[in-house]
């Protein structure tokens, strides 16, 4: 479930450090308190666009390859299962990449969206971490370890790749999806997209369920 007041207060912290000529406005006269106004956060958004071929890369992972969304408990506050969540974040976070560039495409907006998955590598996520309650390495990720040094699966600095080529790659374009050749490691491809990951139809309901979300809307 999203915490609303912590998500406000960290964007707002964010405004407040920033000061206009950081990202290259003048510095209006009347100023009584420091950060940026809400008017400059916008134009500096414009600015961004302005410059063109902005790309953004949304990762997701080998979670997303099955499963679903909740559409009728979006919050998992009447059921709740980690695992089953754990999915449907990382196949929402798909989805928006989608219909992001959608949009994007359609109203001009000078913008570029794709997405990547890192395949399975030894990472933290499965690792000991006391401050979840998680005081030994699950059984997990010593598998993952084990199956990485014998090049089964990936490294951290493999599982990075992906990413990279997506977000950095010159013939990488909107709508694309990158990840390991074998998908759980190998080289940085375009690779197809898992069948959760295809309907526009759902991609543009995370997207409107997201605006609900934090009570705004884009302007087309």
């Amino acid at each position: 479930m999203i915490d609303r007041p912590a998500l406000a207060a960290f964007l707002r912290h964010r405004r407040e450090a920033l000061q206009p000529e950081d990202v290259g406005l003048p510095r209006g006269p009347r100023r009584r308190t420091g950060g940026l106004r809400r008017e400059e956060v916008a134009e500096s958004h414009r600015l961004l666009l302005r410059a063109g071929r902005a790309r953004v890369t949304h990762q997701t992972s080998i979670a997303a390859r099955s499963g679903s969304i909740p559409w009728d408990d979006i919050d998992g506050e009447r059921e709740y299962d980690a695992v089953r969540a754990y999915s449907a974040s990382k196949i929402a976070v798909g989805l928006f990449a989608r219909e992001l560039d959608a949009r994007s495409r359609a109203g001009n907006w000078g913008i570029s969206s794709n997405l990547s998955h890192p395949g399975v590598s030894p990472m933290n996520l499965l690792a000991a971490q006391p401050g979840m309650g998680r005081a030994r390495v699950t059984p997990e990720r010593r598998i993952i370890g084990a199956l990485s040094r014998i090049g089964v699966t990936g490294t951290p600095q493999s599982a990075a790749l992906p990413a990279l080529r997506a977000a950095t790659a010159t013939d990488a374009a909107g709508d694309e999806f990158y990840g390991p050749k074998r998908v759980v490691a190998g080289p940085p491809t375009r690779v197809d997209l898992w069948e959760p990951l295809r309907s526009m139809d759902d991609a543009r309901r995370v997207w409107e369920i997201s605006e609900a979300q934090i009570s705004v809307g884009a302007r087309e």
